[in-house]
């Protein structure tokens, strides 16, 4: 019919329109937080059942992931045949952290919204999975097999590869209206084996967020790390032995750190990933870390930190990086990312990534709104920037939970 024809055609942007979808291979992590997450977003901002819908259908389409040993999903599957695989690159066969523990926001919305209890039963599994596990100094590796359920490589980053396994931890619980108690306490202690093991002082002062590899702390943090500052901040109320004062003050210094990589630059604008070593703090040293393309995790850092202190720096630094993306991003057809921040005399690398849209403008449109659009006590967002409300679930049970004690 003309109705399934439309229907089948606006499926086609996911790679699942009849023509194009035989050998259609996606990045499951990346079609939930950009596709699932936009999608579900649109549906509780407008009410339009569309939306809703489409979501729907393209979870299912997921789920096919799932089907491992161990219930981690792969990292990618094929839309047609449902045959998953992972990354090449990932040792030895491994899921990526961030990416299975990045699905937990919409799986739980998707079974709120339709009742089918599978979706909030794969990510529960996870949680349980990850539970049972030993963990190197209490720190969560960013390789686990899902032929095997063990570790990969003994590699733990906040950044790339880790940053929004422990951002869905938190707004887990924010999001089920501070009633998932069990995601509360997986945060609080991820969080202090991470304060204890990867955050350090530089010689000059600069709080930052280093990677341990293999037993070794490497002084080093990317641009996806500087979103932790937002998170310290949001996480900051709730926080164990009344630290709420502590996670708050980290935020403020992990936000300073993060601009001082902006400040630090010919552009004004951050560095994929900077150096705390050899009388270098803050800066980019190899030229394959020097460029910027349009991230937000800075911008999203400011936004927090300005709706939990409404300290006008915030709001300043914003404005100094929205006008450096305007100088030195803006082309005829967009904005582009830059090869060298370091530069006078940038090259583009004529690519507008999604989350410019998604995030890095949101980010600084809310940064310069009043706190009353989206406040935080209704809507958390995801880790795309795609708002889902606070559910309010009083004695309402998710299939397989237990009651929300209130």
């Amino acid at each position: 019919t003309e109705e399934e024809d439309e229907t089948n055609h606006s499926m086609c942007w996911v790679g699942g329109c009849p023509e194009t979808s035989t050998n259609a291979e996606v990045s499951v992590f990346e079609v939930n937080i950009r596709f699932i997450g936009g999608l579900l977003a649109a549906y509780y901002l407008s009410g339009q059942e569309v939306f809703k819908l489409k979501a729907v259908q393209l979870a299912e389409k997921l789920l096919p992931a799932f089907n491992t040993p161990t219930g981690i999903p792969w990292a990618m599957v094929n839309l047609k045949s449902g045959v998953g695989r992972n990354w090449g690159w990932a040792s030895a066969g491994s899921s990526i952290l961030a990416e299975f523990g990045t699905l937990h926001m919409e799986f739980v919305h998707l079974t709120y919204l339709t009742g089918n209890p599978a979706y909030y039963q794969k990510v529960m599994h996870i949680r349980k999975l990850l539970a049972k596990m030993d963990r190197p100094n209490g720190l969560y590796p960013n390789y686990l097999n899902p032929r095997t359920g063990r570790w990969g490589q003994h590699h733990t980053s906040v950044g790339g590869l880790g940053d929004s396994f422990y951002e869905y931890l938190l707004k887990a619980w924010l999001m089920s209206d501070k009633t998932d108690t069990e995601a509360r306490k997986t945060y609080d202690d991820a969080i202090e084996a991470i304060e204890r093991h990867l955050i350090r002082k530089s010689n000059g002062g600069l709080t930052f967020i280093g990677e341990w590899k293999n037993g070794h702390l490497e002084r080093k943090m990317g641009h996806l790390a500087c979103f932790a500052g937002g998170m310290f901040a949001l996480g900051a109320d709730g926080s164990p032995d009344d630290k709420a004062g502590h996670y708050l003050q980290l935020g403020a210094e992990i936000a300073h750190t993060c601009h001082e990589s902006y400040d630090r630059t010919v552009l004004k604008l951050g560095p994929e990933a900077f150096k705390f070593d050899s009388g270098l703090e803050a800066v980019a040293v190899r030229q394959n870390e020097k460029y910027y393309i349009l991230r937000p995790e800075v911008i999203e850092t400011y936004w927090y930190m300005w709706r939990f202190t409404h300290d006008p720096k915030y709001r300043q630094w914003g404005w100094e990086a929205a006008q450096a993306i305007d100088k030195y991003c803006r082309v005829s057809g967009g904005f582009s990312g830059v090869k060298d921040v370091y530069s006078s005399n940038p090259t583009y690398d004529d690519v507008q990534q999604s989350f410019f849209l998604a995030e890095t403008l949101k980010y600084l449109y809310l940064l310069f709104s009043s706190d009353d659009l989206m406040p935080l006590e209704s809507w958390v967002f995801n880790t795309e920037a795609h708002p889902l409300p606070v559910l309010h679930l009083g004695n309402i049970t998710l299939p397989g939970s237990e009651p929300a004690q209130r």
